[in-house]
């Protein structure tokens, strides 16, 4: 079930009354069997993969934090690793790397048939992958002890406001508070409330009303003028956005109201000076995954600067392939990587720092932004051919006259969402709403209501559940 659909919301009116109801314990068996409702609701079949992974790597945990020898240690790690990666890869790359060796293949003129699978993609595979991943490698690491409750893990791997999309949560953060006795509160239910309440307006308000306009513009670039061209790649920065974060909200936000807290996984990113910031607020819960588990151990920035900055490539590379099968991923993956080597260079390797909010920063922001812009349309594209004929048709500066026409439907979508984010970003507070004076923020409240209820009939999936 969607987020943004009248089953959720009394999916959750139905598991808060009964969570409400019960003593601590009662309440996680509670949590549990709803979270396997809810990831069953998608496709029942798909229950048995992330039964396995938790029952192996709560096994694989256990007998890697207990052995005795350090060859048990590694076995049972690579066992871990083996069933997810199996998994991630048989269901989210085998067409795709069959694919490209067969056009490898072909093109060196060896004949080479390869057989077609029709593999559905489970939902949320990549995120619950990685979160079960990263607790069998910090206990590995005697980063943490591994837990003796198989149902408090299971709990931490299926908790259903972030199973689908994240954000991919650690076990230090999340286990402890699955753990303890919670007590919601008035502060827990209005920020809450407000979190999705925000997320909606983001999602249903602005993201599904220009997905529409964004399909129809890249399903054929060389049929749109420039300006059109310019919104689609606007609209599409603007949506991906908001559906993504807009999830994370409400994600966050029903978390609340059962007296969790998920990690923030997007910081106002549209507002980075420079790429290095850009990734410490988007997709944070990713982006700080493979900084720990494949960036560091690769060397980091502990090694020759050459070797800092392929490490970075092999990163975001790795990280393009992780958001979909296809080598358009991997070349947005590979843009980013590159622009994060260049402002490394030029940075001399030094941490970005908060900028004074000046002109200087403005610029900043909006050259940053049009660098994220133009990787976005390879994100975005199916295939090269699109995305080159996207970007062919910007550069042919055609039906330039339309400009001031095509001008005000991309401005409108992207007030509505500076109006969230900009006192947001401002307050440094995701909740701002709650502090501003009561008739304003009823009058605001009222307004979001009135959007979100005209826009409820789109429904349109959240991008990422395909990732």
């Amino acid at each position: 079930m969607f987020f943004n659909s009248l089953e959720y919301f009394v999916f959750l009116a139905i598991v808060l009354a009964l969570y409400y109801s019960f003593s601590h314990r009662w309440q996680n068996y509670m949590l549990l069997a709803v979270s396997y409702f809810f990831y069953g609701y998608w496709d029942y079949r798909f229950l048995s993969l992330m039964l396995i992974s938790t029952v192996v790597d709560f096994f694989a945990g256990r007998i890697v934090d207990h052995a005795t020898t350090e060859s048990k240690r590694r076995t049972f790690l690579a066992i871990s690793m083996i069933v997810n990666l199996t998994f991630l890869g048989f269901f989210k790359y085998f067409n795709f790397f069959i694919d490209s060796a067969e056009r490898v293949l072909s093109a060196a003129g060896m004949g080479f048939s390869a057989p077609v699978l029709y593999v559905i993609l489970p939902a949320g595979i990549s995120f619950y992958t990685f979160e079960s991943m990263s607790y069998v490698i910090d206990v590995y690491r005697r980063k943490v002890k591994s837990t003796d409750n198989f149902f408090d893990f299971a709990l931490f791997i299926a908790f259903f406001p972030k199973l689908v999309a994240g954000p991919i949560m650690r076990i230090d953060d999340l286990l402890p508070q699955i753990e303890r006795k919670r007590v919601v509160t008035s502060e827990h239910i209005l920020s809450g409330v407000t979190l999705i309440l925000v997320g909606l307006f983001r999602k249903v308000v602005i993201a599904d009303a220009i997905g529409g306009v964004v399909d129809v513009i890249f399903s054929n670039p060389a049929a749109h003028t420039t300006p059109e061209l310019l919104k689609g790649i606007y609209l599409f920065a603007l949506q991906i956005y908001c559906d993504f974060s807009g999830y994370s909200d409400i994600a966050r936000g029903s978390s609340r109201l059962l007296g969790m807290d998920l990690m923030l996984n997007f910081d106002h990113p549209y507002f980075s000076a420079n790429i290095t910031e850009f990734w410490r607020r988007w997709h944070i819960s990713l982006s700080t995954w493979f900084r720990d588990y494949l960036y560091i151990p690769l060397g980091g920035n502990r090694v020759a600067k050459w070797r800092g900055y392929l490490n970075t490539m092999i990163v975001f590379l790795v990280s393009g392939l992780w958001h979909g099968a296809a080598w358009t991923f991997v070349a947005w993956g590979g843009l980013h990587g590159l622009f994060l080597v260049v402002h490394r260079m030029l940075s001399g390797g030094k941490a970005a720092v908060e900028s004074k909010r000046d002109w200087r920063w403005l610029l900043s922001v909006v050259y940053t932004f049009h660098c994220v812009l133009f990787a976005w349309i390879f994100f975005r594209a199916h295939g090269f051919g699109q995305a080159f004929a996207f970007i062919n048709g910007i550069v042919a500066l055609r039906g330039m006259e339309t400009l001031g026409t095509v001008l005000p439907s991309i401005l409108i979508p992207w007030l509505l969402l500076f109006a969230i984010d900009i006192p947001q970003f401002m307050a440094k507070e995701h909740t701002a709403l709650l502090r501003w004076p009561i008739a304003l923020r009823n009058v605001a409240i009222a307004g979001m209501l009135f959007l979100i209820f005209l826009g409820l009939g789109t429904r349109a999936p959240f991008i990422y559940f395909q990732f």
